[in-house]
């Protein structure tokens, strides 16, 4: 279990930091929505964790560095337009952190080396199964994740994502 060893000054507040997994999906720019806008509401902070997969192995290393160091170019693009907009809406400059590796171990590290993290903030995809960060951190490794899971309903139109947060 991990204690906050920080407490804010008296008469201050505890600044509250949303974590966000960002990804190709869709339903990944509803949980940056919702984070934002609960951030906006709550004094808080939103951090994005961008996970560029590693390339399947190639023979020559050079072209394999090459695959990877275009994978996350795409990435922090994918992440900077995504961000953009909603954070200018929101009124909130995100912090963003790009990690190379499986999504699943990528987010459980960066929880570890980060103990300001409030919540972390996946959605769900509109129809379909659980996506491996939910039935990950929903499963077996919900009792020792360090801070609460918020999952956002894919479906939900940004009215609704709006009064929920």
């Amino acid at each position: 279990m991990r204690v906050l060893t920080r407490l804010p000054p008296r008469g201050r507040r505890l600044v509250r930091t949303y974590l966000v997994v960002m990804d190709e999906t869709e339903e990944s720019a509803k949980a940056l929505r919702y984070a934002a806008q609960r951030a906006a509401r709550t004094g808080g902070t939103v951090e994005i964790l961008a996970i560029v997969e590693r390339q399947e192995f190639v023979q020559w290393g050079g072209v394999q560095a090459a695959m990877e160091e275009e994978a996350r170019l795409r990435t922090e693009a994918r992440v900077l337009a995504a961000s953009g907009a909603i954070m200018e809406e929101a009124g909130l400059v995100p912090s963003i952190t790009v990690r190379q590796g499986p999504s699943v171990r990528a987010v459980a590290d960066y929880l570890k080396e980060r103990d300001d993290i409030s919540a972390l903030v996946l959605a769900a995809a509109p129809d379909g199964g659980p996506g491996p960060l939910i039935a990950h951190f929903s499963g077996a490794a919900l009792a020792s994740l360090p801070c609460p899971l918020i999952i956002v309903p894919g479906h939900l139109p940004d009215e609704m994502l709006a009064k929920l947060s």
